[in-house]
């Protein structure tokens, strides 16, 4: 029996979650899925997922987590997004002042680059 079916949520550590909530629904264009409050664990359960996906419960989401000591902010988080052109994807972000890694375009492999959100989290785009 396979237990684990999907991959639902990756926690991304940020320092300021409000600050983070802005650049990933405003820059980034991720639709608003949860914030509850959660003092326990130093913040808010604030989860984001792709625009328009609406969350269905097979999307995958981000939770933008507190960062602390034994969770820093400012990590390569291996999370590779998927955009249908990622060279306007690169031109919007590098016009929103997205600090964005220069178009890489080789022949036969789809063009792809990585940005980093307000904490440093290393993310990257590739074409699909």
């Amino acid at each position: 029996m396979n237990h684990l079916t999907e991959i639902r949520t990756i926690g991304v550590p940020v320092t300021d979650q409000d600050r983070a909530l802005t650049f990933y629904t405003e820059i980034l264009g991720f639709d608003l899925v949860m914030d509850a409050p959660l003092p326990q664990f130093g913040g808010r359960w604030l989860v984001v997922a792709p625009g328009g996906s609406a969350a269905p419960s097979s999307a995958t989401s981000l939770a933008l987590v507190p960062a602390k000591d034994d969770l820093p902010a400012g990590v390569d988080t291996g999370i590779r997004f998927g955009s249908p052109d990622a060279k306007a994807a690169h031109e919007h972000f590098q016009t929103a002042g997205v600090d964005t890694t220069e178009l890489l375009e080789w022949p036969g492999v789809p063009p792809m680059f990585s940005l980093r959100d307000p904490d440093g989290n290393r993310l990257y785009v590739s074409q699909i």
